[in-house]
């Protein structure tokens, strides 16, 4: 096959590329910073013609066009795998939904046939010279989602890094229906998130946890990046990462000697993920890399595969926790904030890793509306909030306060360890509730 023959016969005018899709259709746009908004404002201008039209993305980090044009969800139903700012914004207007996923199962729903694109939306880099476009900086389930599209429309966009993976990185001109050269605007950058001087303490106390040779999993948010940047700056030697996110912090420890990956089991001396969203660092970065590599989900979230290496560090954010363990990282109450992601993932995955540890990380206390100071740990969730991680599988819950084990822990323990690292002023009305709700008993410790 002559590729340049065969690029030349497939572009077309994005107005063209538009064309092939229908009311009725199931549209898939590109996973995190991957997603077109080139290619979204070209199918905003046909919407008033079209009807039921359903649109599905994973973290699309802007509104888009189409979505904004109808918001009386006549013409387009938008749905997201996990919960950007942009889309938790739409959520609130009831413009957007969320479809709930264990995240290494979504490839599984393409494969199984529980969903079908009809015509996949997608930018990759351009073409190299055996005829592959690659997916950049996502592939938790695009290449899936290309499988089963009846048509594969892409947007070659030159700000795109190659990144090297893995598995299933690329796309094949044979495989795509047709070309559009979008406008080579340059990726989303994350903004740089504030940190607290609460997040330095909870910091710290994962910091004491990390061992030379661990393997790194850090969630989205200020403190598992504060972490990055503590180890940035530590004596810690040999570390590795398997995470689903690749964030700025990665590139600063690596860069700082820490991260070598030689004591990993699995993919030794690779930087393992499956999406990567921060600045023009990290996306510089991992271009044409061959240290990082880049491999759909259910790999790199397989419970099962994460616990093949030891000691894995997984680090992650949460909104509360019960009494009970019980771990809320998705809603705050029926509003919602964010999507299960591979949270439950690696804290399952750290249980199996010899050595491994699944630490859930929260500030004991926020202040309400009204100027209270609240617990994050609470006697039971907020009524309407979504269980993220179930009782029997949390493992770590720290707060600035302290360190909670809960494995092999009863209700009146669980109960105790979390007591003792909420908030010294909350921690007398926590235990009546205890005692109110059978799980505290005469014995336990009051400070």
């Amino acid at each position: 096959m002559d590729y340049l023959k065969e690029y030349q016969r497939k572009l077309v005018p994005v107005n063209e590329a538009m064309k092939a899709i229908k009311s009725g259709d199931l549209v898939h746009y590109g996973e995190f910073v991957m997603c077109s908004s080139y290619l979204d404002a070209a199918l905003a201008k046909r919407i008033d013609e079209l009807y039921g039209v359903n649109i599905r993305t994973t973290t699309c980090p802007f509104m888009p066009q189409t979505v904004l044009a109808d918001p009386e969800r006549k013409h387009v139903i938008y749905q997201d795998y996990h919960m950007s700012a942009a889309s938790r914004k739409l959520h609130d207007r009831n413009m957007c939904n969320y479809v709930p996923l264990t995240y290494h199962e979504g490839p599984g729903f393409y494969e199984r046939g529980y969903v079908k694109a009809d015509v996949a939306l997608i930018k990759v880099s351009p073409m190299d010279q055996h005829g592959f476009f690659n997916f950049g900086t996502s592939v938790s389930f695009t290449p899936q989602v290309c499988d089963t599209a009846s048509t594969m429309i892409i947007e070659v966009n030159e700000s795109v890094p190659v990144c090297l993976g893995g598995c299933r990185e690329s796309i094949h001109i044979s495989e795509v229906d047709y070309i559009v050269e979008g406008d080579n605007q340059p990726l989303i950058q994350l903004p740089e998130l504030p940190i607290s001087d609460i997040d330095k303490k909870i910091a710290a106390i994962v910091m004491a946890e990390i061992e030379d040779g661990a393997c790194l999993q850090l969630g989205i948010g200020a403190m598992p990046n504060t972490v990055g940047a503590m180890i940035a700056q530590s004596d810690l030697q040999d570390l590795g990462v398997h995470t689903e996110m690749l964030c700025d912090s990665f590139v600063d420890m690596y860069e700082a000697g820490r991260i070598t990956g030689r004591r990993k089991q699995l993919d030794k001396c690779k930087m393992v993920y499956t999406f990567a969203m921060g600045t023009n660092k990290l996306y510089d970065f991992l271009d044409m890399n061959p240290c990082c590599a880049i491999y759909p989900v259910d790999y790199t979230n397989d419970p099962f595969i994460i616990g093949q290496n030891d000691k894995v560090m997984a680090i992650n954010n949460a909104i509360e926790v019960d009494l009970y363990g019980q771990v809320a990282s998705e809603s705050s109450g029926i509003r919602h904030i964010s999507g299960t992601g591979g949270q439950l993932d690696f804290i399952l995955g750290s249980y199996y890793s010899r050595g491994g540890k699944g630490l859930i990380c929260l500030t004991s206390t926020f202040t309400d509306r009204e100027g209270n100071l609240q617990s994050r740990i609470r006697p039971l969730l907020t009524p309407g909030a979504t269980v993220t991680v179930p009782r029997s599988i949390n493992y770590y819950v720290v707060t600035e306060y302290g360190i909670a084990m809960l494995k092999a822990k009863s209700t009146w323990q669980r109960a105790e360890a979390l007591i003792e690292i909420a908030h010294p002023d909350l921690r007398d009305e926590l235990i009546k509730e205890a005692e109110r709700m059978h799980i505290w008993v005469r014995s336990n410790k009051t400070d």
